[in-house]
């Protein structure tokens, strides 16, 4: 079992910046390949970033390209989404999510089989 509690999310002005934690549970943390995804009301969840086991992978949704990078600490478990440069388009809630098979990555949802339970950003005009 994988526990996912992301956290950082909140208000900030347009061009602003924030920087989103995901902590995860799991002896096994660096062998899981990470993504963020988002999701604004009445829209469907959508793919933000991922990256496989070693970093060596990523993947960005091209609306976030140039301004978003994430990250991974192995030694703390945890994986991070630096947000740069926010519009207001990127207002949504963000789940961070896990899969075990982390040779790879993928821009899929249905490739994780863990979820957080989400945390806000709202980004201002």
């Amino acid at each position: 079992q994988v526990q996912l509690v992301e956290s950082g999310g909140g208000l900030v002005q347009a061009g602003g910046s924030l920087r989103l934690s995901c902590a995860a549970s799991g002896r096994t943390f660096s062998s899981y390949a990470m993504a963020w995804f988002r999701q604004a009301p009445g829209k469907e969840r959508e793919f933000v970033a991922a990256m496989d086991w070693s970093g060596g992978i990523t993947y960005y949704a091209d609306s976030v390209k140039g301004r978003f990078t994430i990250s991974r600490d192995n030694a703390k478990n945890t994986v991070a989404l630096r947000m740069n440069s926010l519009k207001p388009e990127d207002t949504a809630v963000y789940y961070c999510a896990a899969a075990l098979r982390g040779s790879t990555s993928s821009t899929s949802p249905n490739f994780y089989g863990y979820w957080g339970q989400g945390t806000q950003v709202t980004v201002s005009s």
